[in-house]
């Protein structure tokens, strides 16, 4: 139970040219209209358990996909089956009556949810504890803040546990308190066993949720692997829409993957790691290290910034920087210049472990405006204990002082 199957899954919307065209075809007077593909064979797979992102750009077909799941859209072709109850989270207060209070909304969305009036009545102070609504639960829902109405319905989708759970991006209307609540609640719900798809621009939810992400760009799969690996190449794709580059993918160590995208202008020919002067690739904390950015300009480009990104083992973001935000970016740098960016760290407070370097060469602050050349893990090193240093759990060692009072 628990587990979702998309086989060759096509969607497609009539389009008429004139209006009286749908009438024409009634009457069975020919074909008066194209098909607009939105969604071209889409297969994956999610077994029970899985927590699996959908990413992608407003008008990728995320939205269409999951309304084929929940059954709400049919598919033109191809099949999806379900196993397991579905508790889906895609519209904000889809589901609910305006003019209703929240308390009979409950009733009703618990209903569509599959529960019978004596479970619904169970399980109604928990609902009530966990939206932290107040009086507002016995107000018509149309006085409700779109806050209001997250808080609601992931209370009411998510009262019994599900063994699926869909969640549509509506989270990132609430508030940060309660984006905190939800994802506790959905971490409990993956470790007890419920299978998990979801649609989010948050690459930190992603990484921290999901063990799989699936791209989906105009309707079709673009990449499926590990989530640090899809966002890196979704970062790339993005930029690509600002700038012509080429994306290039190259098997690392390990069969992991590393994605090179940019227009090239300007290019990153050597990372490396300095300890002392030396080239290392294992330093003990705390140490003080340089990262060496060497490169070469190919074209004119009015301005140069140099950043880099440190992450851990899981691909989560631990530190990034860049020239531009120490106000020495390159102006105008000449065709042909070769440069060179030294990054010093005097204390490099990192937790035992393993870490990459991302680089990237762009103009201004982000490399979203126009990308150079951006060259994810372009550098793996490992961090050892540090001699004379005290213990500490996580990815970074805080400046802190414990007196008993």
């Amino acid at each position: 139970m628990g587990h979702i199957r998309v086989r060759n899954v096509g969607k497609a919307y009539k389009r008429y040219h004139r209006k009286i065209g749908r009438v024409a075809e009634w009457c069975g007077m020919g074909t008066h209209h194209e098909l607009k593909w939105v969604l071209h064979d889409i297969s994956f797979e999610i077994n029970a358990g899985d927590a699996i992102a959908l990413i992608g750009v407003n008008g990728a077909g995320k939205s269409t996909l999951l309304k084929i799941i929940t059954g709400t859209a049919r598919p033109t072709r191809g099949a999806v089956e379900v196993g397991g109850r579905i508790a889906a989270l895609l519209e904000l207060g889809m589901g609910f009556h305006p003019d209703f209070t929240g308390r009979q909304n409950v009733y009703m969305a618990a209903q569509l949810h599959g529960l019978n009036s004596s479970e619904i009545g169970a399980c109604m102070q928990d609902i009530e504890n966990f939206a932290e609504i107040g009086d507002y639960i016995d107000q018509p829902v149309r006085t409700y803040s779109s806050g209001m109405q997250v808080r609601l319905a992931f209370s009411v989708a998510t009262a019994v546990r599900p063994e699926i759970l869909i969640v549509d991006e509506a989270l990132s209307v609430g508030d940060a308190y309660f984006q905190h609540k939800s994802f506790d609640r959905i971490r409990a719900f993956r470790e007890q066993g419920t299978t998990l798809l979801f649609v989010s621009h948050d690459p930190g939810a992603v990484k921290t949720l999901c063990n799989r992400a699936i791209l989906i760009d105009q309707g079709r799969i673009a990449q499926e692997g590990a989530p640090d690996e899809v966002l890196d190449y979704y970062n790339a794709m993005i930029a690509r829409k600002q700038t012509s580059e080429l994306i290039e993918q190259s098997e690392q160590l390990g069969g992991s993957k590393i994605t090179r995208s940019g227009s090239h202008r300007a290019v990153i020919e050597e990372v490396d790691l300095l300890f002392n002067g030396v080239t290392t690739r294992a330093v003990s904390s705390h140490s003080a290290v340089v990262v060496r950015v060497r490169g070469i300009v190919h074209e004119a480009v009015e301005e140069l910034t140099v950043g880099i990104l440190l992450r851990d083992r899981l691909g989560n973001d631990v530190f990034g920087t860049n020239t531009f935000h120490h106000y020495s970016s390159s102006q105008h740098p000449a065709v042909g210049d070769a440069f060179q960016v030294d990054f010093a760290f005097p204390d490099l407070a990192l937790g035992l472990g393993s870490y990459s370097i991302t680089v990237a060469l762009h103009k201004r602050d982000a490399h979203v405006a126009d990308s150079y050349d951006w060259w994810d893990r372009a550098l793996v090193f490992a961090v050892t204990p540090a001699e004379r240093a005290s213990s500490f759990v996580g990815v970074c060692n805080l400046p802190v002082s414990v007196a008993w009072k």
